[in-house]
């Protein structure tokens, strides 16, 4: 769908922070805590399918790998 942009320890610091800001809006609960699970899963989606839009609007590729 969309070529790769984000390398593997990019894709596991944003999982890692989109499952900390999910559950910190789990905790804190309320209209707050929904915004910040719903901010978490941004995170956790762009990592999971390894491309993020800024990275492509900006030219930035986390990635490793070399493009011919």
């Amino acid at each position: 769908m969309f070529p790769p942009n984000e390398g593997d320890f990019d894709r596991g610091i944003r999982i890692f922070v989109g499952f900390a800001l999910l559950l910190t809006g789990l905790v804190v609960g309320g209209n707050a805590g929904l915004i910040i699970a719903g901010l978490g899963l941004i995170p956790i989606l762009t990592g999971a399918i390894g491309w993020c839009p800024f990275y492509s609007l900006f030219h930035i590729d986390t990635c490793g790998l070399k493009k011919t």
